[in-house]
């Protein structure tokens, strides 16, 4: 089993995920690229104490950024949508 702390990275807000996270009870992250669904699942329970319902994860394209006559590009990343049980929140992520 890997490091929770490495296969999690961030916790991702925005309108879209804290929508998500009324609505549907389910969490955005940032995550390691070679981490898979199950230590992503396992990660949670251990950091947050919850219990994992379902993982959905998307590879995330970087984008094509330009300074001045230069292009480069920013790295690729993986985004985890998490759900947790019914009645179980993540403290720690209410109020931000």
């Amino acid at each position: 089993m890997r490091i929770p702390h490495k296969v999690i990275k961030a916790h991702l807000t925005s309108e879209k995920s804290h929508l998500m996270r009324e609505r549907q009870n389910c969490y955005v992250f940032e995550v390691d690229r070679t981490a898979n669904k199950i230590e992503i699942a396992q990660a949670v329970e251990e950091l947050f104490k919850v219990h994992v319902k379902d993982v959905s994860t998307a590879n995330v394209r970087g984008k094509m950024k330009r300074l001045g006559r230069f292009l480069g590009k920013k790295p690729n990343w993986k985004k985890a949508v998490v759900t947790v049980a019914t009645g179980e929140a993540i403290s720690q992520l209410e109020n931000v």
